[in-house]
């Protein structure tokens, strides 16, 4: 590891489309068990991916002497860049003014392996890459994985893939069958639904409470399932879920609510996904307006173990895919994450990658191993990491403000997030004066569109409801025309509260707060407060 007194790292071939496996650079897992085989629950589709015949040959290509005639690559010599310069922050000075005046250059060359200056270079990583992603930046994520969640089960392995809604996608196209339903939150980010509905794939939406998905709701749907009234549907095995600063309500899963879904999940053979963006978006203490917030960590040591435990890391058994991204942490336009599962399930993961996304883009992943390996290390990265919870606890503290200082408690209220960027805002529509004669679903509209016209935008609750955009039981999956039918239309009524999701992350807290305002004077009109 890059870490000072860690093992030195292993031998790695550097070359154009090497092969690489996490089980080169992580330590051996003597002493854990196995994990379980999921072939009851890989499905068809994923049954019948073989490897890759171009990709096979690669094994030979590190061979001493070999000239390669085989592989279809294009010369480096026709790559018309010679040299990336990217100025990156050096630790401390992360911010904009720091990473200005110290900030560092960091330089990539198209020979910089030939000429011993790296171990990675434009040659290398503007060519086609093997589907696992380089072995340089599959070290890194192996490395980072294995200090942060330590799994304890010993056939572990990652995967870079091109950013989570990428791999979720593949993930969806391993274990779904058409007609089959998938668990997830009552509320729920909506391109996760919306990306498998053309699947075919129908959702169940589990309760919530201010912790996130409830295990008791989930153990019940699942110990009731009756799939005569589901279209004759199996009972689900799949569940996704965002555990850590969840899309939309930002709610966070306590280690004990985890341990309890795990138990349940293990008691009806359910598969896990772990969607995490903004697991290392875990922030200080919420203390109100009044007092500060606590210091920031001291030591890397006390902030790993001040986040909440991964599925991940108490995964026995083998049935958790964690999904990880740069998105939240570095950019979204990075377009580089990756999974991490049991090794039969990232063996199958790769044979799909290897046939469709292929991997990361080689520019991204040679300014993120710029980044994270040759300036700032697994110590500099969390030193980031730490930075960031700072950032964002100043954000989420100044929106919870705002909220106190401008919106009518009345009719508003709300839990101040752990994690993540998203403020989930509950509205007590029943104090509406029409309340009878409108209903939820046009108050909802009516203050929506209120609020546009005073020049604010939040995004209505009812747009993230899981099961709204699945298909209903028993009907066509397309219409006459061949295109997906409609959604399942849920009747609002039946959901008994309205909310809408504020995002901090973006704009400047002066904005924030005068948005909040804005949508203060937007409930007073609505609901004829004074």
């Amino acid at each position: 590891m890059s870490q000072p007194g860690g093992p030195k790292p292993p031998v790695m071939s550097s070359g154009v489309a090497a092969f690489a496996s996490s089980d080169m650079f992580k330590t051996p897992g003597y002493g854990k068990p196995k994990a379980k085989r999921w072939d009851h629950r890989v499905n068809i589709e994923s049954k019948a991916r073989k490897p890759s015949s171009l990709k096979s040959s690669a094994k030979y290509l590190a061979t001493p002497g070999i000239i390669s005639l085989g592989a279809g690559l294009p010369s480096s010599e026709y790559f018309p860049f010679e040299r990336i310069d990217v100025k990156v922050p050096h630790p401390p000075h992360f911010s904009e003014e720091g990473t200005r005046e110290f900030g560092v250059v960091k330089s990539a060359g198209k020979h910089d392996i030939a000429e011993g200056t790296s171990l990675y270079d434009l040659h290398v990583a503007l060519n086609y890459c093997q589907g696992t992603g380089s072995g340089q930046m599959l070290r890194f994520v192996t490395e980072h994985t294995e200090i942060v969640h330590h799994p304890p089960y010993q056939d572990w392995q990652c995967n870079l893939t091109s950013g989570s809604t990428s791999a979720l996608d593949l993930a969806y196209r391993m274990f779904t069958t058409r007609g089959e339903y998938v668990l997830t939150e009552e509320y729920a980010y909506s391109s996760a639904v919306e990306k498998a509905a053309p699947l075919g794939v129908k959702f169940v939406g589990v309760k919530m409470d201010a912790e996130g998905l409830l295990p008791s709701d989930m153990d019940s749907i699942l110990t009731t399932w009756d799939p005569s009234i589901h279209g004759d549907a199996p009972k689900p095995w799949l569940l996704y879920t965002v555990p850590t600063g969840q899309n939309p309500t930002g709610s966070t899963q306590s280690e004990q609510r985890r341990r309890e879904i795990y138990r349940v999940a293990q008691k009806h053979d359910v598969y896990i996904l772990e969607d995490e963006p903004y697991y290392f978006l875990q922030m200080q203490t919420y203390t109100g307006s009044s007092k500060p917030s606590p210091p920031p960590p001291s030591s890397h040591r006390e902030f790993l173990s001040s986040l909440v435990p991964s599925f991940l890391s108490m995964d026995i058994d083998g049935r958790v895919m964690r999904l990880d991204s740069f998105s939240k942490l570095i950019s979204p336009g990075s377009r580089m994450g990756w999974v991490t599962a049991s090794a039969q399930i990232i063996e199958r993961f790769l044979r799909h990658c290897e046939v469709s996304s292929h991997s990361p883009s080689g520019i991204s992943q040679i300014v993120l191993y710029k980044l994270l390996e040759e300036t700032w290390g697994h110590g500099g990265y969390f030193d980031w990491l730490i930075h960031l919870r700072m950032e964002y606890t100043q954000r989420r503290d100044n929106i919870c403000y705002a909220c106190e200082r401008f919106l009518p408690r009345e009719v508003a209220s709300w839990k101040e997030p752990m994690a993540g960027i998203f403020h989930w805002i509950k509205i007590n529509w029943t104090v509406h004066p029409q309340a009878a004669q409108k209903g939820k679903l046009v108050i909802e509209e009516e203050i929506f569109q209120e609020s546009i016209a005073r020049g604010v935008l939040l995004v209505k609750g009812s747009c993230f409801l899981a099961e709204a955009n699945s298909p209903s039981p028993g009907t066509p999956l397309t219409n006459d025309n061949g295109a997906v039918a409609a959604s399942h239309d849920i009747s609002f009524e039946e959901v008994p509260e309205l909310f809408f999701r504020a995002t901090f992350a973006a704009v400047d807290q002066e904005k924030v707060t005068e948005a909040i305002r804005r949508f203060g004077d937007t409930l007073r009109e609505v609901f004829g407060l004074e």
